[in-house]
C-alpha cells in the first residue's frame, strides 16, 4: 500500500497532535453540556473515534451514511443516503463529524436533513478541508487540517475501499488512482 503513494501529506504524529488541539477547543466550546456526535460514514470513523476518546464530557453517538464519490476520485455531485439517524436530536447540541470537506455538497445535504429535526445547535467538524471553492460558501466550524486540492487516502479516507487503515494521510500516485 505504501508503494502506491506519491507522498505523505500528514504524518501520524501531526494528526495526533492536531487532534489534541481540536478536542481541547471542542471541549471548551461545549463545557458543561451534553454533545451528540454524528459521524458521516464511512470515512469519518477513525477521526470520530479518536476525537471522541479525547472529549471528557457527556457524549451521545450516532452515524449517518452518505455517499457522494461512488468509487471515483471526485464527487459525483449526487448524494445518496445509506443510513439515517437513530437518536432523537431535537433540542440537542449536535456536532457532525466528516472526513473531508471538498465540494461541500455532503455538508449541505446533511445540514438540511438535521436542521429539520430541530437541534438546539448544529455544527460541523471536518478532518480535512480541501483548498477548493465550496458550494454556497459552506464551511465547517472545526477543521483539523486544510490541504491542497489533491486526492488523498488514509486515516479513514479511501480509494475504492482501500487505504482507510493507513495511520497517516497520503497522496496516491496518479497511475494508481487513474487521475
Amino acid at each position: 500500500m505504501h508503494d502506491d503513494l506519491a507522498e505523505v501529506l500528514l504524518t501520524e504524529a501531526q494528526i495526533q497532535h492536531r487532534l489534541d488541539e481540536l478536542a481541547a477547543t471542542i471541549q471548551r466550546d461545549y463545557a458543561g453540556r451534553e454533545l451528540t456526535l454524528i459521524g458521516i460514514l464511512t470515512g469519518s470513523v477513525i477521526f470520530m473515534a479518536d476525537l471522541l476518546r479525547r472529549l471528557a464530557l457527556p457524549v451521545r453517538l450516532d452515524c449517518v451514511g452518505v455517499a457522494s464519490y461512488h468509487g471515483a476520485t471526485a464527487s459525483t455531485g449526487e448524494v445518496t443516503w445509506t443510513k439515517f439517524l437513530r437518536l432523537d436530536v431535537r433540542d440537542r447540541e449536535v456536532l457532525v463529524v466528516d472526513d473531508i470537506l471538498d465540494t461541500g455538497l455532503t455538508l449541505l445535504r446533511v445540514r438540511e436533513a438535521i436542521q429539520k429535526l430541530q437541534p438546539r445547535s448544529l455544527k460541523f467538524a471536518a478532518f480535512l478541508e480541501k483548498d477548493v471553492p465550496h458550494r454556497d460558501g459552506c464551511r465547517a466550524d472545526y477543521v483539523a487540517f486544510k490541504i491542497p486540492d489533491k486526492f488523498v487516502v488514509g486515516y479513514g479516507l479511501d480509494y475504492r475501499e482501500r487505504y482507510r487503515n493507513l495511520p497517516y494521510v497520503g497522496v496516491l500516485k496518479p497511475q494508481v488512482a487513474g487521475v
